[in-house]
């Protein structure tokens, strides 16, 4: 499975130059006057991951599959949006649909880019459409809590669950809160709160847009951003659109020596991949035979048999085992005939937890 994250921001802040860095296309507009970007754009990028890499090279894969990374990018939010102002409504419906928020700050003065606000102040920025997203939110649970309130008072158990576990994130929104905040005190409660969709439930990645000379140590702006994050329990990274947009451009091999003469050790949508990760308590693992080396994406905590349902529902259905390697001992030992002769090819069952990085293969019948 892969995930999607919905790119939100202000317009004019460099969301849909920064989509198109990361998708390697030119699928949004990326235009400088706001609402720009009108029907959301959806890319998939492979995520890197330099093990898939070595992998294949001592399988003698024919072919190399990373996993799949979406990105969403959604229309620049205005103040009043959830009033129906600028593009108002569609979009955050185009928001509840992805997994994580990739907000997106402007953190450049340029002349020339107009600001929506005619300053720039990133904190400003993220409050104006938090409250945006918060509004949306506080609209919708004022509707469904006191419905669900009602059912709950006649004896409907599912609309007592929904009554508490709303109830909470209402009070939440009231205060100005996001609803993430919410802490489920069931499994039942903890369904109900995923099922609600709710925008500020999601969690959140903060990207500094930084002008070029910024990118490698970031600036004011973004250490701001950075203070925000960290009082919040979030994460921010820094990266400059512009310098993304030209690395698309240019044959792989030049990358490295580009990034490097700005002081830069990868790019940046390495670090979005990375933090989203762990925004999303993903990990990744590995199927390798000489037709092709593939890595799949679950979520932290997932068993043997979910990860089998990733490549077919078959697998799932009739798991018997999986033969799994550390990816470890299959580098080091040489390969998966080496590391069965070394006893490090391990036979696990229903139960097993999987590990990031494992290399797995899956045995199954239906």
């Amino acid at each position: 499975m892969g995930f999607r994250c919905g790119i939100v921001g202000l317009p004019n802040v460099g969301k849909s130059t920064l989509f198109n860095a990361l998708t390697e296309t030119q699928a949004a507009q990326a235009a400088n006057y706001p609402f720009c970007t009108i029907e959301p754009n959806i890319g998939n990028v492979g995520v890197p991951d330099p093990r898939l890499d070595k992998l294949a090279a001592i399988a003698g894969s024919q072919k190399i599959i990373p996993t799949q990374l979406g990105f969403v990018d959604i229309a620049g939010l205005v103040r009043g949006a959830s009033k129906g102002e600028g593009l108002g409504n569609q979009f955050l419906g185009n928001i509840r649909e992805v997994d994580a928020i990739v907000h997106v700050l402007r953190c450049f003065k340029n002349a020339d880019i107009q600001h929506v606000d005619n300053k720039v102040d990133p904190i400003s920025d993220a409050e104006t459409v938090e409250t945006e997203l918060m509004l949306s939110d506080l609209e919708s649970l004022e509707k469904r809590v006191p419905a669900a309130q009602k059912k709950a008072a006649q004896g409907d158990k599912e609309a007592r669950i929904t009554a508490s576990v709303l109830g909470q994130a209402l009070e939440l929104l009231r205060q100005g809160k996001p609803a993430r905040l919410t802490v489920p005190k069931d499994d039942e409660e903890a369904r109900v709160f995923a099922q609600a969709q709710l925008i500020t439930a999601k969690p959140v990645l903060y990207v500094c847009n930084v002008e070029e000379e910024a990118a490698a140590t970031g600036n004011d702006f973004s250490a701001r951003v950075i203070e925000k994050a960290r009082a919040e329990g979030a994460n921010a990274v820094i990266v400059s659109a512009a310098i993304e947009a030209d690395i698309v451009t240019m044959p792989v091999e030049d990358r490295a020596e580009f990034l490097s003469a700005l002081g830069l050790e990868e790019a940046g949508l390495a670090k979005i991949i990375r933090a989203g990760y762990d925004l999303l308590h993903l990990l990744t693992f590995f199927t390798v035979g000489p037709k092709e080396a593939r890595a799949w994406t679950i979520h932290a905590g997932a068993k043997a048999p979910e990860a089998a349902g990733e490549i077919h529902s078959d697998m799932q259905r009739g798991f018997i085992r999986a033969e799994t390697i550390a990816y470890e001992d299959f580098v080091t030992l040489g390969g998966e005939a080496a590391a069965r002769d070394a006893g490090k090819l391990r036979q696990e069952g229903k139960e097993y937890v999987v590990r990031d990085g494992d290399v797995m293969h899956f045995k199954f019948n239906v």
